[in-house]
Protein backbone atom coordinates (compact mmCIF):
# COMPACT_ATOMS: atom_id res chain seq x y z
CA UNK A 1 0.00 0.00 0.00
CA UNK A 2 1.30 3.55 -1.11
CA UNK A 3 2.05 6.05 1.67
CA UNK A 4 -0.36 9.31 1.83
CA UNK A 5 -1.07 12.10 3.87
CA UNK A 6 -4.10 13.57 4.32
CA UNK A 7 -5.10 16.71 5.53
CA UNK A 8 -8.82 17.78 6.02
CA UNK A 9 -10.22 20.94 7.73
CA UNK A 10 -13.18 21.14 9.13
CA UNK A 11 -15.33 23.80 10.77
CA UNK A 12 -13.84 23.40 14.04
CA UNK A 13 -10.60 21.64 13.82
CA UNK A 14 -7.85 20.81 11.49
CA UNK A 15 -7.38 16.96 11.22
CA UNK A 16 -4.28 15.56 9.77
CA UNK A 17 -4.79 11.91 8.56
CA UNK A 18 -1.29 9.76 8.66
CA UNK A 19 -2.34 6.77 6.07
CA UNK A 20 0.73 4.58 7.19
CA UNK A 21 3.26 4.28 10.13
CA UNK A 22 6.14 1.86 9.89
CA UNK A 23 4.87 -0.48 12.03
CA UNK A 24 1.70 -1.16 10.54
CA UNK A 25 -1.62 1.39 9.41
CA UNK A 26 -2.43 3.42 11.93
CA UNK A 27 -6.19 3.97 11.84
CA UNK A 28 -6.99 7.98 12.25
CA UNK A 29 -10.41 8.01 13.80
CA UNK A 30 -12.73 10.98 14.58
CA UNK A 31 -15.86 11.00 16.87
CA UNK A 32 -17.50 12.92 19.28
CA UNK A 33 -15.93 13.22 22.92
CA UNK A 34 -18.97 12.66 24.31
CA UNK A 35 -19.59 8.60 22.12
CA UNK A 36 -18.90 6.08 24.63
CA UNK A 37 -20.24 3.73 21.88
CA UNK A 38 -17.14 4.86 19.56
CA UNK A 39 -14.78 4.85 22.26
CA UNK A 40 -15.92 1.40 22.56
CA UNK A 41 -14.90 0.33 18.70
CA UNK A 42 -11.73 2.10 19.08
CA UNK A 43 -10.92 -0.40 21.70
CA UNK A 44 -12.18 -3.19 20.09
CA UNK A 45 -9.99 -2.23 16.77
CA UNK A 46 -7.02 -1.58 19.35
CA UNK A 47 -7.19 -4.62 20.72
CA UNK A 48 -7.16 -6.60 17.45
CA UNK A 49 -3.95 -5.37 17.09
CA UNK A 50 -4.30 -1.99 14.73
CA UNK A 51 -2.30 1.12 16.02
CA UNK A 52 -5.40 3.78 16.42
CA UNK A 53 -5.26 7.78 17.00
CA UNK A 54 -7.98 8.82 17.81
CA UNK A 55 -9.18 12.62 18.06
CA UNK A 56 -12.55 14.08 19.37
CA UNK A 57 -14.24 16.82 17.59
CA UNK A 58 -17.82 18.79 17.65
CA UNK A 59 -20.41 17.55 15.66
CA UNK A 60 -19.75 20.54 12.80
CA UNK A 61 -16.05 19.13 12.55
CA UNK A 62 -17.45 15.14 12.23
CA UNK A 63 -20.08 15.84 9.34
CA UNK A 64 -17.65 18.12 7.34
CA UNK A 65 -14.90 15.56 7.30
CA UNK A 66 -17.73 13.00 6.54
CA UNK A 67 -18.83 15.58 3.95
CA UNK A 68 -15.20 15.87 2.42
CA UNK A 69 -14.82 12.24 2.09
CA UNK A 70 -17.87 11.95 0.16
CA UNK A 71 -19.89 9.32 2.39
CA UNK A 72 -23.05 9.67 2.03
CA UNK A 73 -26.06 10.24 4.87
CA UNK A 74 -27.28 6.50 4.16
CA UNK A 75 -24.24 4.98 4.73
CA UNK A 76 -23.35 7.37 8.07
CA UNK A 77 -22.27 5.74 11.25
CA UNK A 78 -21.56 7.59 14.25
CA UNK A 79 -17.73 7.85 13.56
CA UNK A 80 -15.33 7.74 11.11
CA UNK A 81 -12.02 6.73 9.82
CA UNK A 82 -9.34 6.84 7.52
CA UNK A 83 -6.68 3.80 7.16
CA UNK A 84 -4.62 3.99 3.79
CA UNK A 85 -6.36 5.08 1.20
CA UNK A 86 -9.95 3.76 2.73
CA UNK A 87 -12.27 5.30 4.81
CA UNK A 88 -14.23 3.00 7.40
CA UNK A 89 -17.61 4.92 8.28
CA UNK A 90 -19.38 3.29 11.87
CA UNK A 91 -18.72 -0.11 13.76
CA UNK A 92 -17.08 -1.83 11.41
CA UNK A 93 -15.34 -5.34 12.61
CA UNK A 94 -11.73 -4.79 12.81
CA UNK A 95 -11.62 -8.24 10.51
CA UNK A 96 -13.09 -6.91 7.99
CA UNK A 97 -10.84 -3.82 8.42
CA UNK A 98 -7.66 -6.57 7.86
CA UNK A 99 -9.16 -8.05 4.91
CA UNK A 100 -9.77 -4.39 3.45
CA UNK A 101 -6.23 -3.72 3.62
CA UNK A 102 -5.09 -7.44 3.03
CA UNK A 103 -7.12 -7.90 -0.37
CA UNK A 104 -7.11 -3.51 -1.61
CA UNK A 105 -10.30 -3.53 -3.76
CA UNK A 106 -10.70 -0.46 -5.78
CA UNK A 107 -13.21 0.93 -3.58
CA UNK A 108 -13.27 4.37 -1.31
CA UNK A 109 -13.93 2.47 2.04
CA UNK A 110 -16.27 0.14 4.28
CA UNK A 111 -19.73 1.35 6.24
CA UNK A 112 -21.05 -0.56 8.78
CA UNK A 113 -24.47 2.22 8.34
CA UNK A 114 -26.40 3.55 12.08
CA UNK A 115 -25.56 1.60 15.24
CA UNK A 116 -26.38 -2.12 15.16
CA UNK A 117 -26.51 -3.66 18.08
CA UNK A 118 -24.15 -6.75 17.64
CA UNK A 119 -21.45 -4.85 16.25
CA UNK A 120 -18.33 -3.93 18.04
CA UNK A 121 -18.94 -1.11 20.49
CA UNK A 122 -22.41 -1.46 20.52
CA UNK A 123 -23.24 -4.94 22.20
CA UNK A 124 -20.81 -7.22 20.10
CA UNK A 125 -22.06 -10.73 18.59
CA UNK A 126 -25.33 -12.37 20.14
CA UNK A 127 -26.69 -8.87 21.18
CA UNK A 128 -29.60 -9.16 19.06
CA UNK A 129 -29.44 -8.06 15.21
CA UNK A 130 -28.02 -9.03 12.25
CA UNK A 131 -25.48 -6.51 10.20
CA UNK A 132 -23.94 -6.15 6.73
CA UNK A 133 -20.31 -4.60 6.23
CA UNK A 134 -20.18 -2.45 3.21
CA UNK A 135 -17.91 -2.22 0.57
CA UNK A 136 -18.41 1.55 -1.11
CA UNK A 137 -16.78 1.58 -4.49
CA UNK A 138 -15.26 4.37 -6.49
CA UNK A 139 -18.39 5.45 -7.79
CA UNK A 140 -20.84 5.33 -4.42
CA UNK A 141 -22.12 2.00 -5.01
CA UNK A 142 -21.92 -0.45 -2.54
CA UNK A 143 -21.99 -4.23 -2.23
CA UNK A 144 -21.84 -6.49 0.78
CA UNK A 145 -18.25 -6.95 2.05
CA UNK A 146 -19.31 -9.48 4.99
CA UNK A 147 -22.30 -10.46 7.01
CA UNK A 148 -22.37 -10.54 10.43
CA UNK A 149 -24.66 -11.90 13.10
Amino acid sequence: MKRRSFLLTGAAATIALPAMADAGPIIKVVKTPTCGCCTAWVDHVRQAGFLVEAQDVDQDALYALKDRLRIAPELAGCHTAVVGDYFIEGHVPAEDIARLLSEQPAARGLSVPGMPMSSPGMGGPGAGDTFDTLLVGPDGATSVFASHS
